[in-house]
């Protein structure tokens, strides 16, 4: 049976479906009571966009949940359940992989291509269905097929995980909550996932009153170009008519940082276990800490000393730039000049 015969054959929605085939995975730690977002406390009004001086945009997995873990799990129960093998062996992404992989390409789609393409030198997996092997797919239009169904039955995966495990990260909910109560100040968030993956970490995280005093939501399904391009940041200042210059946004991952800067903005980082050892500092970012609400960020300790027409943010807070030895400087050197 050919690519194109078997994905014709059913819904995409069903081609690899885990009720045909659950896969067997480990879980995260389950926890023994459901998150339920806390009740917002504002009087934010529901569109006041020449009122804001400011935007603080928040990045979705990695800083408002944790989720990376839980993408990758979904990610390898997806790839179980289409049965994909590469050279006999079945294709599963690692922690340490993943973590390469979320601080390099930015959207679930593009890391997959990445995978295929690159890690595995241009090589697509077989599948199977029914215990019927599936050749590897051939052709641009059939590579895209396979991606856009393993995608899809990720996402569904990855939607029950975040239901019944997922939390918010610690101080990311009293910040934007401080935030939605400032009426000089826009709330965004922006997010390379796909609408249906956001939407119940949204749903899950921060409830529906809050879902909808956000004052802009840019996902990946919106724009053409993902992290690290900048559009989605460039988007969403567009949207709210903002300078992008009076814009903060909060990322975890290099991918992001890059997209943050390189629309003009400025970044601050909360880095997670799996990012922790990135050069963010190195790549342009304003400031890092290891979580918000351990480290106390506030929302006057972004804005405060911008409104002062300082150019420093989270002033105390921030971990400090380490200072690297000449051997370390020398050996960059070198990098960079190629040699």
């Amino acid at each position: 049976m050919s690519v194109s015969v078997f994905l014709a054959a059913l819904p995409l929605c069903m081609a690899f479906s885990p009720s045909h085939m659950r896969p067997s995975f480990t879980k995260p730690q389950t926890l023994s009571t459901r998150y339920v977002p806390p009740v917002l406390d504002s009087s934010r009004p529901s569109s006041a966009l020449a009122a804001y001086d400011y935007a603080l945009l928040f990045d979705c997995d990695g800083v408002i949940i944790e989720t990376e873990e839980l993408h990758r799990t979904a990610y390898n129960a997806a790839f179980d359940a289409a049965g994909l093998r590469i050279d006999g062996e079945p294709v599963e992404w690692t922690v340490a992989y993943y973590d390469v992989l979320q601080n390099t390409v930015g959207g679930g789609k593009p890391k997959m291509f990445y995978h295929f393409r690159e890690t595995m030198g241009g090589k697509f997996p077989i599948s199977s269905k029914d215990g019927e092997e599936i050749p590897a797919p051939q052709t641009d239009e059939e590579k895209q097929a396979l991606i856009d169904a393993l995608q899809l039955n990720k996402t569904n995966i990855y939607k029950d995980l975040v239901a019944s495990e997922a939390v918010p990260r610690p101080g990311v909910i009293e910040l934007m909550d401080e935030a939605l109560a400032d009426p000089t100040i826009a709330v965004g968030v922006c997010s390379a996932s796909t609408k249906e993956a956001v939407t119940k970490v949204l749903d899950v995280a921060l409830g529906e009153e809050r879902r909808a005093k956000l004052d802009v939501t840019i996902l990946g399904n919106d724009v053409s170009k993902l992290k690290p391009d900048p559009m989605i940041y460039n988007t969403a200042a567009e949207r709210l008519g903002m300078d992008k210059t009076k814009c903060v946004v909060v990322e975890d991952s290099i991918v992001g940082l890059k997209a943050a800067k390189a629309a003009g903005m400025k970044c601050l980082i909360t880095y997670t276990a799996s990012t922790g050892g990135e050069d963010f500092y190195g790549q342009g970012a304003d400031a890092k800490v290891p979580e918000l609400g351990s480290s106390g960020v506030t929302l006057e300790s972004i804005f405060g000393p911008l409104k002062e027409g300082k150019d420093d943010i989270v002033v105390g807070l921030k971990d400090p730039v380490e200072e690297k030895d000449e051997t370390e400087k020398l050996r960059e050197l070198l990098m960079s000049i190629n040699l």
